[in-house]
C-alpha cells in the first residue's frame, strides 16, 4: 500500500491526468495493470479502458475517493514470463479496447424494456389532501418510486424487483455525468489469488486481510430476479404429472419459456412456462437420479431459440409427492413452516444451476449478475391436494456454494458449514458466518452459523399462478413425452400412423381444408417437434421453419398458416415414408359383403371405423381383465392397475 494522496484536478481534465498522478506517486507501476474503483474492494476497471473520458463524464466530483490498484513491472514480467510492456504498447492496447465489458452485453428483451421505462407508480388525486387544480400535482398524488417501501408493505410485496433495486442503488444521473461505473458488485467469498498486495505467497500457503474474504452475515435478500412464475396452461402440469400417476415415482423436468414484464410488482419480471422437457432420469419413490451434465442441453436451447417468440430454459420443476396411507387420493403435507420448503440439498443444487446460468447485465462490471433460473416443486398442500411452489436461492447462497463453503446435512432444513482446509487439492477458506433472528423477547440476536444454520436464510420466495385466459404458444400436448420408457414411447411409426389418420399425405399448400387446421394443431406440440429433430428426416432448416410456424400466435386462424411446413423438402420426405411405411388399415370388408376385389369402393368402410372398433375391443379386453395386457384403469384416480379388485393407489374398488 503506497498511501493516500490528494490531487487538484479540473472537472474537464482527461483521465490521462489522473494516470499521470498515479504514476508519480507509485513505485515502478506496470501501466497496463493499473485499475481504479470507487470502492475499496470490487468494481475495479482498467484505466486504459477509460481513455478519452473526462472526470465530469465519469461522474467524479470534488472530494471523491479513487482506489487504485496495480502491479509493479518486475512482478508483471515474472507473472507473464516476458519483458514488461512499454508505455507505447499500453497505449496501443487501450485503443483496441473500444468499449468497457458491461457495454458489450446484450440483455434480455424484458431488461431492455424496463431500462426504457421510469417505473414510477402512478397515484390518483387525493380528494381530502390535494388542494390544487386537476392538472396540478403535490406530494400526496405525485408518482412513487418503484422501490417505495410503504407501497410494498401495503401490497404485501416481500422483495423488490430487480430493476426497482437497480433504480434504488444507482446514483441519479445528470447531464454532466452521462457515464458511470456499474452499481452492482457480484458477491465472491473466495480468497483472492494472487494477493493484490503481492507481499506473500498465494493461498493456501499464506493469507492476509487484503486477499481473504470478509465475514458473512446472512440476511434476507432485498430483491429477486424473477417476481412471478406463470405456467401457460394447466395441461402442461397435468401431462407432467401423468408419469407419477402411473408409476408413483418422482419426476424432473426443465421449464421452457420466456421472460415478460409483470404488472403486479413495480418493474416486475415473470417467467412464462410454455413446455416441460424431461431429460433422462431414474425415478424413485422418495427421490430421483439425474444425469449431469445434461447432454441434450445444447440442442434443446438451440431449438427453443427458433420459436416465433424466442424461448429459453427459465427453470426446472420436480415432484415430491407421497400418498397418505389412510387415503391414497391425498398426499402427505411435508413442506410447511414447521418443516422445510426446500431441503439443504435442493438449495445447493439450485445454487449450482443458478451459478451456471447467469443473467446478462449492463449494471455489473463483468457483464453478468445473478440468475433468473426458477426452482418449482410440485408438492402437497395442507388439505392433501397438489400445488406448485416456486423459489430461488439468494446471491449469498450462490457465492457460498461457489466457494465450497456449505454442504447438505441429514436434516433437510439445516445447512452445514464445511471445515476449513489447507490441502493443496481441496483448499478452502471459511470466514466467520453469522445469522440474526428475533428471540422470545423480540430482540434481534446475532448467532454464529457454524457448524450449521437454517436453510430459510438462503431462499427467495417467488409467486406462481396460471393465466385467467390461457393462450399457450403450443396448441397441443398429446404427443408422447420423451424419456418415459415403458410409459410413453416416441416412435416414428406412431408419428406416421397419426399423420395417416389426419390424412396429411393428401394435404397440399394453397388449398383450404379443415383437416389442415387439425394437422396444424397436432404439429404444434413441443415434444413432437423435439422428437422430429432427432429423426434426421427433416433438415435443420426445415426444423427451424416448423418451429417458427407451429408457435405462431395466429396459427389456427387460417388453414394456410401451416403451408410453410408443407412446402419443405423434409416434410415431403416424411409424407413419402408415411404413404409407404405407415400401418395400413385392415383389409376385411363390411359385414355381409364379399371380400373379392369386385366390390364398389363407395361402400368401403372408412379407416376411422376400424380404428373405433379396435379401440372398443381393446377397452373391452382391459375391462374384463382376461385378455390383452389386463390393465385396469381406476375410475377414481386414473392409476393403471394390472389386476382386478381394489386400486393399488387409492384403495377404491375398480
Amino acid at each position: 500500500m503506497d498511501g493516500t494522496f490528494r490531487h487538484e484536478l479540473s472537472p474537464d481534465d482527461d483521465i490521462s491526468k489522473v494516470l499521470e498522478k498515479i504514476i508519480e506517486t507509485s513505485v515502478n507501476p506496470d501501466i497496463s495493470s493499473i485499475t481504479i474503483s470507487n470502492q475499496p474492494r470490487g468494481n475495479e476497471v482498467k484505466i486504459s479502458s477509460l481513455k478519452g473520458q473526462t472526470l465530469k463524464n465519469l461522474g467524479l466530483k470534488h472530494g471523491d475517493l479513487i482506489f487504485v490498484g496495480y502491479q509493479s513491472k518486475a512482478e508483471s514480467s515474472v507473472a507473464n514470463g516476458n519483458n514488461p510492456p512499454s508505455t507505447s504498447t499500453s497505449a496501443t492496447a487501450s485503443k483496441e479496447v473500444a468499449k468497457r465489458p458491461w457495454e458489450l452485453v446484450k440483455e434480455d428483451p424484458v431488461d431492455t424494456y424496463w431500462r426504457s421505462q421510469t417505473g414510477k407508480i402512478p397515484r390518483q388525486r387525493n380528494p381530502q389532501l390535494c388542494k390544487h387544480a386537476m392538472n396540478g400535482m403535490c406530494d400526496h398524488c405525485m408518482p412513487l418510486e418503484p422501490y417505495d417501501a410503504a407501497y410494498h408493505k401495503e401490497h404485501a410485496i416481500k422483495h423488490l424487483s430487480y430493476h426497482a433495486y437497480l433504480q434504488k442503488i444507482t446514483p441519479k444521473q445528470t447531464a454532466s455525468a452521462s457515464a458511470h461505473l456499474p452499481p452492482l458488485n457480484p458477491l465472491s467469498y473466495k480468497v483472492k489469488v494472487p494477493c493484490p498486495t503481492g507481499s506473500h505467497p498465494s493461498w493456501p500457503a499464506s493469507i492476509c486481510t487484503a486477499c481473504q474474504p470478509s465475514s458473512i452475515t446472512l440476511s434476507s435478500q432485498q430483491f429477486r430476479m424473477v417476481d412471478h412464475l406463470e405456467i401457460a396452461s394447466m395441461e402442461i402440469v397435468d401431462r407432467f404429472l401423468q408419469a407419477w400417476r402411473k408409476t408413483g415415482l418422482q419426476r424432473f423436468g426443465w421449464l421452457i419459456g420466456r421472460y415478460e414484464p409483470y404488472d403486479k410488482v413495480p418493474m416486475g419480471v415473470k417467467a412464462v412456462v410454455e413446455a416441460i422437457y424431461e431429460p433422462p432420469q431414474q425415478g424413485e419413490l422418495d427421490g430421483l437420479t439425474l444425469g449431469w451434465p445434461w447432454e441434450e442441453e445444447g440442442r434443446i436451447r438451440h431449438l427453443c431459440a427458433e420459436a416465433s417468440t424466442p424461448l429459453s430454459i427459465v427453470g426446472y420443476i420436480f415432484t415430491d409427492l407421497d400418498p397418505t396411507p389412510e387415503d391414497r387420493t391425498k398426499n402427505v403435507y411435508k413442506r410447511h413452516p414447521q418443516s422445510f420448503y426446500l431441503s439443504s440439498l435442493e438449495a445447493i443444487f439450485a445454487a449450482t444451476l443458478q451459478k451456471a446460468n447467469p443473467t446478462p447485465s449492463k449494471s455489473s462490471p463483468n457483464g453478468q449478475y445473478a440468475s433468473r433460473l426458477v426452482t418449482a416443486v410440485l408438492t402437497a398442500t395442507e388439505d392433501g391436494q397438489i400445488d406448485v411452489s416456486a423459489y430461488q436461492v439468494s446471491e449469498q447462497a450462490v457465492a457460498m456454494v461457489d466457494a465450497d463453503m456449505i454442504e447438505a446435512s441429514v436434516e433437510p432444513g439445516i445447512v452445514r458449514v464445511k471445515e476449513e482446509s489447507r490441502e493443496q487439492d481441496s483448499a478452502r477458506y471459511i470466514p466467520d458466518v453469522f445469522f440474526t433472528y428475533k428471540n422470545e423477547y423480540g430482540l434481534e440476536v446475532k448467532k454464529t452459523a457454524k457448524p450449521c444454520f437454517p436453510v430459510e436464510y438462503l431462499l427467495v420466495n417467488v409467486t406462481h399462478g396460471f393465466p385467467q385466459n390461457p393462450s399457450p404458444l403450443f396448441q397441443s400436448t398429446k404427443f408422447a413425452i420423451e424419456n418415459r420408457p415403458g410409459i410413453e414411447d416416441q416412435t416414428l411409426d406412431n408419428v406416421m400412423g397419426q399423420l395417416r389418420r389426419l390424412e396429411a399425405p393428401s394435404l397440399h399448400p394453397g388449398n383450404e381444408s379443415y383437416k389442415k387446421l387439425e394437422l396444424a394443431k397436432w404439429l404444434s406440440d413441443w415434444h413432437l417437434v423435439a422428437f422430429l429433430e432427432t429423426t434426421q428426416l427433416l433438415s435443420p432448416e426445415d426444423i427451424k421453419v416448423m418451429m417458427r410456424t407451429v408457435t405462431s400466435p395466429n396459427l389456427l386462424e387460417d388453414a394456410k398458416n401451416i403451408d410453410p411446413v408443407l412446402t419443405t423438402e423434409g416434410w415431403n420426405t416424411l409424407m413419402t415414408f408415411t404413404r409407404e411405411s405407415a400401418p395400413a388399415p385392415p383389409s376385411s370388408s363390411a359385414p355381409g359383403q364379399s371380400s373379392s376385389g369386385g366390390h364398389n369402393d363407395d361402400f368401403d368402410i372408412p379407416p376411422e371405423v376400424y380404428d373405433q372398433i379396435a379401440a372398443q375391443e381393446a377397452a373391452s379386453h382391459g375391462g374384463s381383465g382376461g385378455g390383452g395386457s389386463g390393465i385396469r384403469i381406476c375410475p377414481h384416480c386414473t392409476f393403471e392397475n394390472d389386476h382386478g379388485g381394489d386400486c393399488d393407489v387409492c384403495g377404491l374398488p375398480l
